[in-house]
């Protein structure tokens, strides 16, 4: 397994919630057990796991792609547990994949303005679609329940690094920079935290929550994953494909994921697109082109 160790910088180059990068990979004799650090879960936010295992299918999907560039035979088989979804193991032949390193390595998250325009109508097939302006009171409402939440805003507080100055800037969490948030609006958005306890009764979840009022406010559109509950490792690994596949075309994505978080807004979204099961709703994200280039997210040293 020493040839999967020498691959770990790009198996991290995978996605997840907040920047958390909860997976780990335990080697044995025959393979690499797939987990997650129950530290870096989010358990406030996350409390079903939903978005855990998503990031877990998607870094697998990762390896697996940066595995078969490399020219590995590497293969996954699921084999859920404790603190773990499956085993990497050797394989009768490489993975079979349209994607390369390369493509693991230039994709990203881009939270800054989008251009107007819907994307292709067959280039991510299987996924259902919602113009932006129609989100746009979902994320509202969406973003005034999770700041009017205490806990779930202590948790975003953990993982957000609103200043070059933080000592994990550089390892993982939201930077300022990745949020797409300019010097004033990280200053005033640290402030705003600091004094949450003491404002947060008097309207500052309010204040909070204008701040994304006007980001769907175009002609463009957002990507849902609908899927099976209780499937996230799988659908994971098909999200990190349709995120490479749109990477790949020049497109990024910025994930909404606190519109299905809230159980309104997920009821709300389920019922706009005709879902009977709002908890199928797996996973959220504007997508189109974006006005400029942005910062890659930290990644914690192999």
């Amino acid at each position: 397994m020493k040839a999967l160790r020498e691959l770990e910088a790009d198996f991290r180059r995978a996605p997840s919630a907040h920047n958390t990068q909860p997976w780990t990979l335990t080697y044995t004799g025959t393979g690499a057990v797939v987990g997650w650090d129950p530290e870096r879960a989010l358990p406030v936010s996350d409390p079903t796991g939903r978005d855990l295992r998503l990031g877990l299918g998607a870094f697998v999907e990762t390896c697996l792609i940066v595995c078969a560039s490399a020219g590995l035979r590497v293969g996954f088989r699921a084999d859920p547990g404790p603190l773990r979804v499956g085993v990497l193991h050797e394989a009768a032949e490489p993975y079979r994949t349209e994607f390369t390193t390369a493509d693991v390595r230039g994709r990203g998250t881009n939270r800054g303005p989008y251009h107007p325009g819907r994307l292709p109508g067959d280039l991510v097939p299987g996924v259902r679609r919602v113009a932006c302006r129609d989100l746009a009171a979902l994320l509202h409402a969406a973003d005034l329940h999770q700041f009017g939440d205490a806990a779930v805003t202590a948790e975003l507080r953990e993982w957000l690094r609103l200043t070059p100055r933080h000592r994990r800037y550089d390892l993982d969490g939201l930077t300022d920079r990745a949020l797409a948030l300019s010097g004033a609006e990280a200053l005033g958005l640290r402030a705003a935290l600091a004094v949450y306890p003491v404002l947060r009764r008097a309207g500052l979840p309010r204040v909070l929550a204008a701040a994304g009022k006007g980001l769907l406010d175009y002609d463009g559109e957002a990507l849902v994953l609908v899927g099976p509950p209780g499937e996230e490792v799988e659908m994971g690994r098909e999200l990190m494909r349709i995120w490479l596949t749109l990477s790949t075309r020049g497109y990024t994505t910025h994930p909404l994921s606190q519109i299905i978080d809230s159980p309104p807004t997920r009821a709300l979204l389920a019922a706009h697109l005709g879902v009977d099961d709002p908890d199928s709703l797996l996973h959220i994200a504007r997508a189109g082109l974006p006005k400029g280039a942005a910062p890659r997210s930290a990644r914690i040293p192999s």
